[in-house]
Order: C-alpha cells, then sequence, then structure tokens
C-alpha cells in the first residue's frame, strides 16, 4: 500500500518543461507528471508570462496526481514533504506584496554582459551575464521604472 504522508514531490520548472515526481523514502521514483513550454519573445525579452507558469504548474501536478491514481489507485492529497526548484538564472522582481514587477525575465535573456563584466571586476568572481544578479543591476544602470519598488 502506498503511504503518501512517507513519500516526497519534487518539481522542478524547467526550460522546456516543468516535471513533477514523486519518490518513496528509498528515492526510487514512483509516478511522474509533466507539462511542456517554451519561453517566448515579448518585448525584446526571453519570457513566460505569469499565467502560463500557474496554469503549467496546474497541468504538471494533475498530471502527477493522474500517475499516482493510475499505477497505485490512490487520490493523492497529502505527502511527507514538497520541494519546488526552477531555472537557476533569471529575473523575478517582487514588489512589497509579492506582485511581479516586471516579466519574468529567463536565462535565454544576456543583455546585461557588460553589467556582468563590471560585476566580475568588483566582486574578483565570475558573474555570467545571465545570472540574476547581472540582470538586477542592468535593471538599475537602465534606470528601470521597477527598481524604485
Amino acid at each position: 500500500m502506498l503511504k503518501l504522508n512517507e513519500c516526497a514531490v519534487g518539481i522542478e520548472l524547467g526550460s522546456t518543461r516543468i516535471k513533477a515526481v514523486l519518490i518513496d523514502k528509498d528515492c526510487h521514483v514512483l509516478a511522474s507528471g509533466g507539462y511542456e513550454w517554451e519561453n517566448k519573445l515579448v518585448n525584446g525579452l526571453w519570457t513566460y508570462s505569469y499565467e502560463e507558469i500557474v496554469s503549467g504548474l496546474q497541468a504538471c501536478y494533475a498530471d502527477l496526481k493522474a500517475d499516482i491514481l493510475r499505477k497505485y489507485g490512490v487520490k493523492a492529497d497529502t505527502y511527507g514533504s514538497i520541494g519546488i526548484s526552477a531555472m537557476m538564472h533569471g529575473y523575478i522582481p517582487l514588489g512589497k506584496d509579492d506582485t511581479p514587477l516586471v516579466a519574468f525575465r529567463t536565462w535565454r535573456n544576456n543583455n546585461a554582459e557588460s553589467d556582468a563584466e563590471e560585476l566580475t571586476k568588483l566582486f574578483g568572481y565570475p558573474i555570467p551575464a545571465r545570472w540574476s544578479i547581472a540582470h538586477l543591476c542592468h535593471a538599475v544602470q537602465s534606470g528601470e521604472s521597477h527598481v524604485k519598488d
């Protein structure tokens, strides 16, 4: 009998798919779900809409739950733990109420190269143009209106 309270769910928002897995305490994959997506070039920046992030997560999770039901005859409603990860590069500035201030800028954007070079010199550590801090530095240096928030 599958004991969901002894299992963990892992969700990863990747660049081409949102993936979810259910694993047992020995890290064996028991079920999975997914949602295919692709970032889009909007106003010169690569992005995913916040609406698609939400709908993609919902579709991926529904796919995982359907796989659990199909394989084990169990309606998934609780787990022992859950973990979420996302692309290692990007920029999502949030306001005081946790509302996004600008469109999500994905790992594909490389408009912060000169800012990354400046940060690399400042920190004495290689900062790639796609890292969040380079995007933030670019937004500050460019005087983007959301920075004040």
